[in-house]
This record gives structure tokens, C-alpha cells and sequence, in this order.
């Protein structure tokens, strides 16, 4: 399969599987047996508020990762730097490797709790792929079309901008993807340190024996997830090149 019609499948698979997913959500919602206590965890303007916050948790700690990560994986392929590039994947790698848990909590003690210590904590936790991706992206440019560049006399700063970020972009589009998805699924853990989010309701469906106030609340995070993924979709297939 090649990549062009892979991009399509991509296109077609994720929102299907949202439409399956939704569809299945409406009728438990519609259709279930709901007892007192569920009704209470599931209340409306609950779910509505923690679904902003599952929202924003997601958009800012990514937004984050793209700010920091993109740049640094660029510096680390650049001269003097490279040197960095393996330490920095190493120690991000370690990072990636410790409980989401444990580095929530981690941030709760440096930080203390709030969706501020969530947005962090999430985006430490996700560099690791943008990095890696913004680095392969930039190394699999063919150097033919590099020095094309230098032969018509652009500076390095041209060159970068000009040549190797763009045909670097569905590389690292799918990092950032990656780490979206990450960030989202993690982010169900942001009620331990009161960043709110729908790991209330899951939480709260765990506590009470309530499977219904389970399936909703995981639901949810996963039409989250696929909405960011979807996004990245659209993102990686579009912002190229042309002809590529």
C-alpha cells in the first residue's frame, strides 16, 4: 500500500471508528438502566465541564510539546549540536519509560496541583515522539536536494525553511499526532492533582460499581482521541509540498 492511498484509509478509518463509537455512546446513554448514582456521576453539566478540560489539557500540553520539541530536534541536527541529539532522545526516552502515574505525581511535588502541573507533566511526557520525528524528518531529506539549495545560494536559515521543514512536515505531523494522543489518554489522570477531565466520571464509575458511568466517561476521552488524531490526519496529508 503506498502512502498516498494509505493517507486516504487514514482519512476514511479514524472517523468511522469515531461514528461507530458515538453511536454506541447514544444508545447506552438513551437506553441504559440508569440508577440514581449514575445519573448524579453522569449529570450533563458535569460531563460538559469535564470534557472543557479533557479539551484544554489536551490542546495546550500538545501545543507545548510542538513549541519546544520542534526546535530542539532542529538545533540537534544542526553542527556543533549533534552531539546532543542521542542524550536528548536517552533522557526523554526515560522519561517516556516512567508510569504516567508517577510522573504526575512526580510534577505534583515539584509544582503543587492544578491543570497548570497537568499541562507540564503531559507535555514532558510526549516530547519524546515530536523530537524523534522532527529529527528523522530533517535527516531523510536526500542531500542532492540540499545542496541544490546551497547552489542557489540560500543561506542555512533559507535552506531550513525552505527545503527541509517542508518536506520534513508529514514526519513530523505523525510525532505530533503520536503525542496527542498520548497527551489525552494521559490526561484522564489529571483529576489525581485537580486538573479535572473525564477521569472524574471514569473514576467515580470505578468507585461505585457503575460500569454505564465507565463506558461514558472512556467513551468520551476516546472521541477526544480521535478527534485530535483525525485533525493530525488532515494536517499530515494536506501541509506538504506540492507533488509530494
Amino acid at each position: 500500500m503506498n502512502e498516498s492511498r494509505a493517507s486516504r484509509l487514514d482519512l476514511i478509518v479514524t472517523p468511522a471508528i469515531g461514528l461507530l463509537l458515538a453511536v454506541l455512546l447514544f444508545v447506552v446513554w438513551n437506553y441504559s438502566d440508569m440508577d440514581p448514582t449514575t445519573e448524579r456521576i453522569l449529570e450533563p453539566a458535569n460531563l460538559a465541564r469535564q470534557l472543557q478540560q479533557q479539551l484544554i489539557l489536551a490542546f495546550w500540553s500538545t501545543l507545548l510539546v510542538i513549541i519546544v520539541a520542534i526546535p530542539l530536534g532542529i538545533m540537534v541536527t544542526r553542527g556543533g549540536a549533534r552531539g546532543l541529539k542521542n542524550t536528548m532522545v536517552g533522557f526523554l526516552g526515560l522519561m517516556q519509560a516512567i508510569p504516567a502515574y508517577g510522573l504526575i505525581v512526580l510534577f505534583f511535588v515539584w509544582l503543587g496541583q492544578g491543570a497548570t502541573t497537568v499541562i507540564l507533566a503531559l507535555a514532558a511526557f510526549s516530547l519524546l515522539p515530536v523530537l524523534r520525528n522532527t529529527i528523522v524528518g530533517i535527516e531523510q531529506v536526500d542531500p542532492s536536494v540540499i545542496e541544490s539549495g546551497k547552489g542557489m545560494g540560500m543561506t542555512p536559515v533559507q535552506r531550513l525553511a525552505r527545503i527541509e521543514l517542508p518536506l520534513s512536515v508529514p514526519v513530523i505531523i505523525s510525532g505530533i499526532r503520536t503525542a496527542t494522543v498520548i497527551t489525552v489518554g494521559m490526561g484522564a489522570l489529571a483529576f489525581l492533582i485537580g486538573g479535572g477531565g473525564l477521569g472524574e466520571t471514569i473514576n467515580a464509575g470505578l468507585k461505585l460499581n457503575r460500569p454505564t458511568a465507565i463506558f461514558v466517561g472512556a467513551a468520551l476521552v476516546a472521541l477526544v482521541a480521535l478527534a485530535f488524531d483525525f485533525a493530525g490526519a488532515l494536517a499530515q496529508r494536506y501541509l506538504h509540498p506540492k507533488g509530494l
